[in-house]
This record gives structure tokens, C-alpha cells and sequence, in this order.
């Protein structure tokens, strides 16, 4: 999913409050103009019970909890789901400032485990002033889950993901949409109705209380930039050090659809960098003499894979055809590392060969995926039903963006889905504190320089954006650079800021 299945910090190939005054909840619901009910912040929070975390790998130090939260926040005395929570506490408990949600991509991924891993590279200063938290959003495993139970044929990113048939047309794609619909009506439960990132803000806020914090800090990355963004608008006095790393849009009209409509920018600002990778001498993985080879070598290569498709054993669905060839160049992408797995797939198939398929974690993790991501998309935003609308802008995405091959402007399952939203999408505006700080790659995939500007307007002057010189997705501490890096951890360290927006070469 956009910014989610194909997201770095996704399950499916890595692996991610309440105000103490109902008064004040109120005024600021008034003067800010917000859509948070009030009754979410009504409830007293109960005191955690930290344990010992479950699974390998993890710091020992890691403590996991839950946390009680209403499933729908307009009947707060209903029903209730849980939230799992993990932490790491202060290392240094005298320096300690608070707690700093670790906000995952997605929608789809968790960050559970973040707390040992990506935490553990902040700087030294940063993990004295803070606990680091990580939780699994609603509908997550082992927080309250959701389950569509798909047919395993439809678990497939190019099943998941609306790319349209050889032609262009979109009709199979609107088959799949309906059939996933209707299997997570059938089978979601009351919670998928009541998974949407307005309700993934309020279960922080309610995270935030247990943990005992007036304010909270957060690291949001891709679609946790999202997270972060509403969380800000709707609990914008709870919030500290804000830091959202690999931006999205926020256009409230569109949301996820314009999410993927992104990944046809995405593509061609990154792929020209794989290009001149792939075309330098004395590179292993070479492909062609020159850049402007390589990228014309992927296009037959991809028209050729549309009509003779390759057999291949363990992929889903178990052939390589131009979908699969284009669905492996997104995903590779998102982090120059995985260039040589592009170039491998692409040397063997114009050898009439494959590569090894990639490994898929358990099918009950997938199914759990796609349905917190089809779930949340859905709700956040109403999509089109028309057909013959998305055929209009897959065919001119065809003309426009050949690499993408006309799939960012498809029909994803939203086009059929039943559930009506259940609230406008949140619309992040310039009215809060100015305590973010943006950090964005030049060159991003999935969330491009153009969408990240967005939010970067949206929010005015409550926010601060470095833009670094660099290509890959995840900014901080990952694909972007030391002077981006530095800006970065100065705030959550100290809350300096630069002046005004600022450009690490």
C-alpha cells in the first residue's frame, strides 16, 4: 500500500491519550477547529503494567504493555480493543524530557520491536532524554487485530497494488477491488469500520496518558508522518519535539489516493539514479553502457514480460511478468542497497531465467497487513466507483510516467468499498505550536519531494524543513545524510531548530 506493504517500515517486507482536562480538550476543539470528539479524551488513564517483551532479537531492557482504548471514540463508553505498547526506558533517568513515539509506516506496519532496533541509532543524548516507544496501531497483531481473510492469490503486491492488464484496462482490477471488499466486509468485524488515522491520533493521545506525560514527542516515518501530522492538529497541545521523517501529502480530499498516485514522480526521480548505477563501469551488476540503455532496456524488458511472462516458482502470483519486473523496481527503490537485487532480476530475464523469489513472511501476517492497510486507506477517504474514471487516468499516467505503467492512478479495493467514512479526513493546517521539524529526501520513492512541499505548506510556520541531497526512502539515521542527520538529532536532543528551512548537500 501506498506509503504501507511497499513501505520500508511495513510488515511485508521488514518485518511498525487523553488530555487530563476535558476543559481544555474542549477550547482547543473550538478555537482550532477540530474534528476529535471530545468524549476521546473524557476517560482517566489506567497505570501501565509493564512486562518482559515476547520474541527474539530484542533488547532486554524492552518492557511491553497494554493499553485500553475505545474501538469507536463517538460511543466512548462501548466496546473497548487493546494497544500494544513497547519502551525502552530513559538510559539516563536524571536528563529524562519524556517519551518519544517511535510512529510507524504503513498503513500496515508496526513498531513494536523499534525500540530495540531503530532506536538503539539515536545518539546517546537522544536516548537519555527519552523513553523510546514503539505500539501496533489498531487491527495490528498483538493489539486487537483484524483479519479479511483474503484468498491468498490476492495477497500479492501486484494484486494489492491496482496495476492494470497489458492493455491498460482497469477491469481486473476493479474485480479484484470488489472481491477484497466484499471478503473484508464479510470477515473484518465491527473494528475494520473503525480503523482510520484520526483514530490511530486518538489511541497515541490515550498512549500518551498512560505513560503518565503532559506532552509527548514523536519520530513518524512515511505514512507516520501522516499520523503525526493529524495527531499534531488534534492534540496540538500535547505535543513537544515533533519530527516527521519521509513526508506525505496531506490533501484531505485524497488522501491515499494521492499517495499512490505519487509513486509515478517517485519513480522517475529515483530511477534515473539506479540508471547511472546500473550503467558504470566496473560495476558487477552492470546492465548497459549507458543510463538512458538502462532505462530503455527496463521498458522492453517489461513489455516483453507483459505478453511471455516467466515462470516463477514461489512468487505470488508465481510468474514474472511486466507487473512483477515493475512491482520489483519500486520496491528496490526504496533503498539503494537493493539495486543489485533489480539488476539480478533483470539480467536473468532477459535470459529467459529468474531469480530466487523473494521470501514473504507467514501468510497470517500478510492477511493481518492487508487488512490493517485496505481497513485504514478505505476509511480515511471516500474513492471513486467509476471505472471509466480510473481508466481515464491510468491511460493518461500510461503516456505520461511509461515506468509506472499507468498503476498510481488505478483502482485500488476503495473503489468498492461498503463502509462509508465515518468522519471528513483531517486537514492539517498552520494553526499549533511550531515545534516540527521535516526531514525529506530529494529522491523518494514512494514519498517524493513534490508531496512532502505539501505538508511542508500545510503547516506553515509551526514547521521547519531540511531537504537532503540524497535518494531512498527514510531520511534519518537511514538513507539521507550526516548534515541531515545532525539537524535532526540537535532538536530531539536539545529543540534547536534551523532559522528557516534549510539544504544538506
Amino acid at each position: 500500500m501506498p506509503g504501507g506493504a511497499g513501505s520500508r517500515q511495513a510488515r511485508p517486507v521488514t518485518k511498525k491519550q487523553i488530555t487530563r482536562n476535558a476543559s481544555l480538550a474542549a477550547a482547543a476543539a473550538v478555537l482550532l477547529g477540530l474534528t476529535v470528539p471530545l468524549t476521546a479524551s473524557a476517560a482517566a488513564a489506567e497505570p501501565l503494567k509493564w512486562t518482559q517483551c515476547e520474541g527474539s532479537d530484542l533488547d532486554p531492557r524492552q518492557q511491553c504493555a497494554t493499553v485500553e482504548v475505545p474501538r469507536d471514540y463517538s460511543d466512548p463508553d462501548g466496546r473497548k480493543i487493546q494497544i500494544a505498547v513497547s519502551r525502552i526506558p530513559s538510559e539516563k533517568p536524571s536528563a529524562r524530557r519524556g517519551a518519544l513515539l517511535l510512529i510507524p509506516g504503513g498503513p500496515g506496519g508496526d513498531s513494536l520491536g523499534d525500540p530495540s532496533g531503530k532506536g538503539q541509532k539515536l545518539p546517546q543524548r537522544v536516548r537519555d532524554a527519552y523513553d523510546l516507544v514503539g505500539f501496533a496501531p489498531r487491527g495490528m497483531a498483538p493489539s486487537t487485530a483484524v483479519d479479511c481473510r483474503l484468498d491468498p492469490a490476492d495477497l500479492g503486491m501486484t494484486k494489492l497494488l491496482p496495476w492494470p492488464a497489458p492493455d491498460g484496462s482497469v477491469g481486473e482490477s476493479m474485480a479484484t477491488a470488489r472481491r477484497t471488499a466484499e471478503a473484508c466486509a464479510r470477515n473484518g468485524g465491527e473494528l475494520i469500520q473503525h480503523l482510520s488515522t484520526a483514530n490511530e491520533a486518538r489511541d497515541l493521545d490515550r498512549v500518551r496518558a498512560a505513560l503518565g506525560d503532559r506532552k509527548v514527542s514523536a519520530w513518524g516515518i512515511s505514512y507516520g508522518t501522516y499520523v503525526g501530522a493529524v495527531y499534531s492538529q488534534l492534540f496540538p497541545h500535547r505535543t513537544d519535539r515533533i519530527v516527521l521523517d519521509s513526508n506525505n501529502d496531506p490533501d484531505p480530499s485524497r488522501v491515499t489516493r494521492g499517495w499512490l498516485a505519487a509513486f509515478e514522480v517517485g519513480a522517475e526521480d529515483n530511477f534515473p539514479v539506479f540508471a547511472k548505477w546500473a550503467s558504470r563501469p566496473g560495476n558487477p551488476h552492470r546492465l548497459a553502457r549507458t543510463a538512458a540503455e538502462v532505462r530503455s532496456g527496463f521498458l522492453r524488458l517489461a513489455d516483453r514480460l507483459d505478453h511471455r511472462p516467466l515462470l516463477w516458482p514461489g512468487a505470488n502470483p508465481p510468474r514474472l511478468d511486466g507487473n512483477a519486473l515493475r512491482q520489483t523496481m519500486l520496491t528496490s527503490l526504496y533503498d539503494p542497497d537493493d539495486y543489485p537485487a533489480l539488476a539480478r532480476t533483470i539480467k536473468a530475464a532477459r535470459k529467459g531465467t529468474v531469480p530466487p523469489a523473494p521470501e514473504n513472511p507467514p501468510e497470517s501476517v500478510l492477511q493481518n497487513v492487508a487488512a490493517v492497510a485496505v481497513g485504514t486507506n478505505c476509511n480515511d477517504v471516500d474513492w471513486p466507483e467509476s471505472a471509466a474514471e480510473y481508466q481515464k487516468g491510468v491511460d493518461e499516467s500510461r503516456a505520461t510516467y511509461p515506468l509506472t505503467a499507468g498503476m498510481p492512478r488505478g483502482p485500488m479495493v476503495c473503489a468498492a468499498w461498503p463502509f462509508e467514512p465515518k468522519e471528513p479526513a483531517v486537514r492539517v493546517t498552520d494553526r499549533g505550536p511550531s515545534n516540527v521539524l521535516l526531514v525529506q529526501n530529494e529522491r523518494d520513492v514512494s514519498t517524493p519531494l513534490s508531496g512532502a512541499l505539501k505538508l511542508r505548506r500545510a503547516l506553515g510556520d509551526r514547521a521547519v524543513m531540511v531537504t537532503v541531497d540524497s535518494t531512498g526512502h527514510a531520511a534519518y539515521l537511514a538513507n539521507g545524510n550526516a548534515c541531515g542527520d545532525r539537524t535532526v538529532s540537535r532538536f530531539l536532543a536539545t529543540g534547536k531548530r534551523p532559522g528557516s528551512d534549510v539544504h544538506c548537500a
